[in-house]
C-alpha cells in the first residue's frame, strides 16, 4: 500500500511509542476469566462493524499479553443480533444466563441499543453500549445499569450547529431513517438550530425507512420544497443511494447540506469520486490526525490488520479500554462496584482522553467536525477541527430534567 506523506509521518510519530505486548509482559495465565459479551450486528452493518471487532480484538491482545486484568485472562464472547432487537435481548439472555459473562457490551442500531439496555435494568447487568446514538440511551430511557460511548445525536448535531448556524440559508428540509436515531438527530438539531437562529425554518420532512430509501422519490420531494439547506441523517446504502441520485438531479453540492457522521471512512469509502463536495459533516480524517495518541492506535491496528483505521475501529478499541480501565480502578467484576468506577472514570482513546460524566453516564469523547471534498477519486475531511465532547454536553439542568431520578442514584 502506497502511503502519503501525511501517513508516513503518522507512522513514523508512532512508531517509538510502540512495544509489541510480548515484549513487556507474558500472556495472562492464572484464574478464570474476565467474560465481556459483546453484543452487534456484524452481518447487517459489515462496513463499521468489520473494523470494529478488529480493533476489539486488537485491545483484548494487547490486554491479555501484558498479563490480563486483576491477573485474569479477559474473553470476549460475541453475538450477532442482526439489527434485530428481539435477537439482541436472546443472546443477552444466553450471554448472561450460560456463558456468565460480567458485563455487556455493544450494539450499533438505537432501537437496539434501548433493548438490551431496557434488558440491562431489568436484570440488574452492566451494559456499556459502545454506538447507538439515541439521546434517550442515558436520558429519558437512561438507566444505573447502562453507559454510552459515542457522543450523542444531541451532541454531534451540537457539534454541527456551531457550523450550520454560519450559513445564510432560512428553509431547512430534514432527511433522516425513520426509527430512534434518525428521529433523536432530527429533534435534537432542530432545537439547537432554532435557539441559535430563530428566524430558521425547517419546511419539510423525509423519513424513509432505514436501508430502504427510495432515492428518486426522496431527492424529487427535496427539490420540489426548495430549501436553502438540508440537514441529512441518513447513512450506508442509503446514504450512496442519496448522494448518486442527487448528484444526477443537480440537488448537490448546490443545496448546502450538513450530514451526520457522512465523514466516516466507512462511508466515503463507498461514496469515491461522487463524494460531494461542501457538505459539513462529523467524521474521522484519519490519515491526517497526527496526536500521539492516534499514532500508536494507527501502527499497532495497521500492524496487526493490514488495513487502516475506520471510525468503528476506533469506537471497538475505545470500548475495550474503557471497559479495561473500570475493571482495573473496581478491581473487581462486580456489577455495583464497576458503576461505582465508571461514574467519573477517566479512560483513553485513540482521539485523547475521555470522561464518563457521573451524572447521565454519557462519554465526552468527540468527533471531528470538517468538510467533504475530494482527493484525487476518493472523499476526504478538509478543514476539520476537533470538537471535545465535553463541551457539547447538555446543561445538568436539562439532564435533571430528561433522565429519570432512579437513574441517577
Amino acid at each position: 500500500m502506497h502511503f502519503s506523506v501525511t501517513r508516513r509521518t503518522l507512522i513514523a510519530a508512532g512508531a517509538s511509542a510502540l512495544v509489541a505486548p510480548s515484549a513487556r509482559a507474558q500472556p495472562a495465565k492464572g484464574g478464570a476469566p474476565i467474560r465481556i459479551g459483546e453484543i452487534n450486528s456484524y452481518s447487517t452493518i459489515p462496513q463499521f462493524l468489520v473494523p470494529y471487532r478488529k480493533a476489539w480484538e486488537l485491545a483484548v491482545e494487547e490486554a491479555n499479553a501484558a498479563g490480563g486484568l486483576l491477573g485474569r485472562p479477559v474473553e470476549v464472547i460475541a453475538r450477532d443480533d442482526a439489527g434485530k432487537p428481539d435477537d439482541a435481548i436472546r443472546h443477552a439472555t444466553e450471554l448472561v444466563a450460560n456463558e456468565k459473562v460480567d458485563l455487556l457490551a455493544g450494539t450499533f442500531l438505537s432501537n437496539v441499543g434501548l433493548a438490551v439496555s431496557d434488558y440491562a435494568l431489568r436484570n440488574k447487568v452492566l451494559f456499556v453500549a459502545s454506538e447507538p446514538l439515541t439521546d434517550a440511551l442515558v436520558w429519558e430511557k437512561g438507566n444505573r445499569y447502562t453507559f454510552r460511548l459515542r457522543p450523542s445525536t444531541y451532541m454531534q448535531s451540537a457539534m454541527l450547529v456551531e457550523e450550520a448556524v454560519k450559513l445564510p440559508a432560512r428553509r431547512w428540509v430534514t432527511i433522516a431513517p425513520n426509527y430512534e436515531y434518525g428521529q433523536s438527530a432530527v429533534a435534537s438539531f432542530k432545537a439547537l438550530l432554532k435557539g441559535r437562529r430563530p428566524d430558521i425554518e425547517f419546511i419539510a420532512e423525509q423519513w424513509p425507512a432505514q436501508g430502504k430509501l427510495e432515492a428518486g422519490s426522496t431527492v424529487q420531494a427535496v427539490l420540489a420544497a426548495r430549501p436553502e439547506a438540508i440537514f441529512n441523517v441518513t447513512f450506508g446504502a442509503d446514504l450512496t443511494r442519496l448522494v448518486r441520485e442527487g448528484n444526477l438531479r443537480g440537488l448537490f453540492p448546490r443545496v448546502p447540506t450538513v450530514s451526520l457522521l457522512s465523514g466516516e471512512p466507512e462511508y466515503l469509502d463507498a461514496l469515491r469520486d461522487e463524494t460531494p463536495k461542501g457538505w459539513i459533516v462529523t467524521g474521522y480524517p484519519w490519515d491526517q490526525i497526527a496526536t500521539p495518541e492516534h499514532a500508536k492506535f494507527f501502527n499497532a491496528y495497521y500492524r496487526r490488520n493490514n488495513d487502516t483505521p475506520k471510525l468503528g475501529s476506533v469506537v471497538g478499541y475505545s470500548a475495550m479500554q474503557a471497559i479495561f480501565a473500570a475493571i482495573r480502578k473496581a478491581n473487581s467484576t462486580d456489577t455495583e462496584k464497576l458503576i461505582a468506577a465508571l461514574r467519573g472514570l477517566q479512560f483513553t482513546t485513540p482521539f485523547g482522553p475521555a470522561t464518563f460524566r457521573a451524572l447521565d453516564q454519557q462519554s465526552t469523547m468527540g468527533a471531528y467536525v470538517g468538510k467533504l471534498d475530494l482527493r484525487g477519486d476518493k472523499g476526504t475531511m478538509v478543514d476539520w477541527r476537533y470538537a471535545d465532547g465535553a463541551k457539547y454536553l447538555p446543561s445538568d439542568d436539562e439532564v435533571r430534567k430528561r433522565r429519570p431520578a432512579e437513574a441517577m442514584k
